[in-house]
């Protein structure tokens, strides 16, 4: 019995240990969105300043994100517009800050995609969402030795549910999410 309960011990520590973090390489990452216009157009656009950091393995199997968005930083290469939605009319950047999103769950869908799902924190309102995730590929970067993970993740909000932009005949309710990811193990 002493055998079984010290492998026991043994397989576990060494899941526990097979956890590490990883940390997004803003050079070589993206979080971006788009909503349509006027039911007719989509408008893309981005935030340039955040940090996604993930608990995981080597493969990115039962990962753990959590991400923190500068709101202020958003850019959709029109600066009227940009200030427009850094305003109380939308995100009201100077009261909230930051868009968060922390994982609660990770389902493996696939060889290299999974569903994540979360809470979401945008304008002051937190709600669970559910993304869909794809892990491209992990390397060892030759530069740094270190391991480096290209990720894929993508969903879609109703801004409507966060209070962004209020009935806005000219917007969609739906905004796309698309979150392209090079991370690199700590």
């Amino acid at each position: 019995m002493k055998n079984t309960t010290l492998i026991f011990a043994l397989v576990i520590s060494m899941a526990v240990s097979a956890q590490s973090t990883w940390k997004s390489d803003g050079a070589h990452s993206k979080v971006g969105f788009a909503i349509t216009h006027l039911m007719i157009s989509e408008v893309e656009g981005h935030f340039g300043d955040f940090d996604i950091t993930a608990t995981a393995t080597d493969t990115f199997e039962d990962a753990k994100f959590t991400v923190d968005i500068t709101t202020t930083s958003i850019d959709t290469d029109n600066s009227r517009r940009d200030d427009h939605l850094r305003s109380d009319d939308f995100f009201a950047a100077e009261t909230y800050p930051s868009i968060t999103f922390k994982s609660t769950g990770y389902e493996k869908t696939g060889d290299k995609t999974f569903t994540l799902t979360g809470d979401l924190t945008m304008h002051g309102v937190t709600k669970p969402v559910t993304l869909e995730g794809k892990v491209n590929g992990v390397i060892t970067d030759q530069r740094s030795q270190k391991l480096k993970a290209g990720l894929k993740i993508t969903g879609t909000v109703n801004r409507l549910e966060f209070g962004v932009g209020g009935d806005t005949p000219t917007l969609g309710d739906e905004v796309d999410l698309t979150i392209n990811l090079e991370m690199a193990q700590q």
